[in-house]
This record gives structure tokens, sequence and C-alpha cells, in this order.
């Protein structure tokens, strides 16, 4: 069973680790893109019991005209998803996929290999596309918003059917014309699970129609303002498609001994040293391109998005940072995806202070447990829905 629907209430994962990180800071302690990093952190992760390893696609760095900026060192999803399936047991592997950037019959077979190599632990987080230089970059057009999620939704039709169906198929849609459509092997999997990000309401639709695991920014550090953020999601899921729906999110971690000495990193990295340039590119681009949030919103997030694309802060002792994890939790979300400045140092002392904690608060079951849920069956994932 893919360990993404394994029974822990707080299903936990690495994120960013295909490239340097989700922070755009200037630290001179700051990983640059590595596969032994990639390597070391998803096998000590598998061992410590997490749920997923995440990457993200980035083919071009956010500074125009800076092809040796750092945020473009970015390792090829499905490529690097392939080398950690292959080195790990149990942890759930993902790779990111933007639909403009790969056809979906070359997404669906290079999909349905990793989940071979990895035993049926794969899962394709899905994106529109929303980074302009980047898609001038493959000729690719830059669609009007909600046009993308139309895209988007037919690139997944497709790799739906060649998923599933044994005899060749035509489809002819509105961005698409497949003739004798046929993939082979098909997935270990009854069908890949999805992940989908989007957060304008465009993209909370498609997300809440077609993904199995919806990806959203927590916009507070409240808890009832979590809570209302999350029923609202949940309740549109519901009200329009009929759907129960899985929310992850992911988060910044900065452990230290004491709340002084974390708030006085996080402010080291992410504002001392920000890297302004990329910062300003990223909301730029950002602002221009995905209606993610208002701009008083995104303005106002700024620190956040430098420590860690919009994370929420886990920033303090491990008790502290064990207790946000569970106001997450009870607020309804589902799954965290994890990153820091260290990955090496910042996983260790995550798996030896904080996990335990969950454990003690019942959100996790010890790695053993964990690892042989109680519940055998994978839960109904979403078939396969024609383009409205």
């Amino acid at each position: 069973m893919n360990p993404l629907f394994n029974d822990n209430a707080l299903k936990l994962g690495l994120f960013c680790t295909n490239g340097t990180g989700a922070s755009q800071t200037l630290v001179p302690e700051a990983h640059d893109t590595s596969w032994d990093l990639s390597l070391r952190t998803a096998r000590a992760a598998d061992r410590a019991g997490l749920e997923a390893v995440v990457p993200f696609a980035r083919w071009k760095g956010y500074p125009e005209g800076r092809p040796e900026h750092r945020s473009g060192r970015v390792m090829e999803p499905f490529t690097w998803a392939a080398g950690i399936a292959a080195a790990t047991e149990n942890i759930g592997v993902f790779a990111t996929s933007h639909a403009p950037t790969m056809h979906p019959i070359a997404a669906a077979k290079q999909a349905a290999t990793v989940d071979h190599i990895s035993g049926g632990r794969f899962a394709l987080n899905v994106v529109g596309g929303w980074n302009r230089p980047e898609l001038e970059m493959f000729g690719a057009p830059m669609r009007e918003h909600d046009e993308r999620y139309d895209h988007l939704a037919e690139w997944l039709e497709v790799i739906r059917r060649l998923w599933a169906e044994t005899d060749e198929f035509d489809h002819h849609g509105r961005f698409f014309d497949v003739v004798g459509g046929v993939s082979q092997p098909k997935p270990v999997q009854p069908t890949i699970p999805i992940m989908n990000a989007g957060g304008s309401p465009r993209g909370m639709r498609f997300a809440a129609e077609h993904a199995d695991l919806c990806f959203v920014i927590v916009q507070s550090e409240d808890e009832d303002a979590i809570r209302r953020q999350v029923a609202s999601y949940q309740e549109m899921a519901q009200q329009e498609f009929g759907r129960e729906v899985r929310l992850w999110t992911h988060t910044v971690v900065v452990q230290r001994d004491t709340q002084a000495e974390a708030d006085a990193y996080l402010q080291r990295f992410s504002t001392e040293f920000e890297d302004v340039e990329s910062v300003d590119a990223w909301m730029r681009l950002q602002g221009a391109n995905t209606q993610l949030m208002p701009p008083e919103v995104m303005a106002a997030m700024r620190q956040r998005f430098a420590a860690g694309a919009g994370g929420f802060p886990l920033v303090g002792t491990a008790e502290r940072i064990a207790e946000r994890l569970e106001m997450l939790s009870a607020a309804g979300i589902e799954g965290a995806l994890l990153t820091w400045v260290d990955y090496d140092a910042g996983l260790a002392a995550f798996t030896e202070d904080v996990l335990p904690r969950l454990e003690r608060a019942g959100l996790r079951s010890p790695i053993d447990a964990a690892r042989t849920p109680a519940t055998p069956a994978t839960p109904a994932l979403a078939e396969p829905v024609a383009v409205r």
C-alpha cells in the first residue's frame, strides 16, 4: 500500500531536496543542489518512517538574465524520483510535472516506470504551468489563468486513460489529439495518486475535483483561522464535486534549544541574508501569473516566501514545533512537508526530538506500526473525469 494512505493522522515528508531547497537565502551555510544530499535525506526520512519525499519542478531560475542563479539548479523530477525510489524501501516518492512542458503520453509512461521501480510507492504532483520564462523556453503558450486548468484537466484525463485502459483509444480534445493511445506497463497501483497545489479559486476547484491530495498554503498562524480555511476548502469539494479531500501543506522548520535561538536564526537566513533579487523576481512572477493570493497578502508574507515559499513556520524548540504540528492537525491538515536550510542536521534533530512527541500525542504510530498500517486497503482514488 502506498504509505500516503496509512493510518497516521499526520503524514510527514521532505520537500525540495532535488534543488537548493525552499529557502531563497544567501546564508553561507545554505546547501547547493546535490544528489548526495537527496540520497542521504531520503534514506534518513525512510528510516524515520516519513510518508513522502516531494521534489519541485523548475527549468529556469527566477531572476531574468541570470542563467547561473542558484534558483535554476534543480534536478529533473522524474529522473530524480526513479533514483530515490530505487534507493529507498518504504517512503512514498513523488515527481512534479508542469503540464505544458511534457506530453501526457511521456508523463504516463515515466510515472508508471517509477511506480514499478518503487513497488507501488509513487505519486504525481501536477502543475498547470505559471512561470512565463520557463514556458517561453519550451515554446509553450502562456495560457490565460483559468484555461491552464482546462489544459491540465485534459492532460490528466489522457494520462489516467493510459494508466487504466488496455485497448488502444483515440482522444480528440481541445488541447490533445491522441490516435491509438496505449501505454504499457500499467502502474503497480490501481491508479497513481495525484497531488495539486492550486491556490486560486479556479485552482482549488481543479484540485477538489481531480486530486487525491490537495496542497495548500496556510495563510494564518491562528488555529481558528486555519480551521476556517480548511473547512471552506472541504465544503467546496463536497458541495461542488461530492468528494472528501485530504489537505497537505508545507513548512519551514527551525529547531533550536531555545525559542530565542530559533527566532534569531530565522531572522538571519530569511531577512539578513534574504536573496532579495530572487524573492523580488518570484513575487513578480507569482503576482502576474498565479492569482495565488491578493497582493497585500503576498506582501505581508514576504519573509515566509524568503524562508520557504510561504511555508508554515515551525520555529522554536522541539516541544514548540510538535505543538504547532498538533495544531495544524487539529485544524484539519493531514500532511506536512518539511524544509530546512540544513536538511541533514534538521532532519536528524526532528527525528530524534519531535517525532517521539508526535507519537505520544497520538498523531503518529511508532515506525514499525506506521509501515504496516492496520487498514491494508488503499482508499479509492479519483476516477478519470471528463473535461467540462
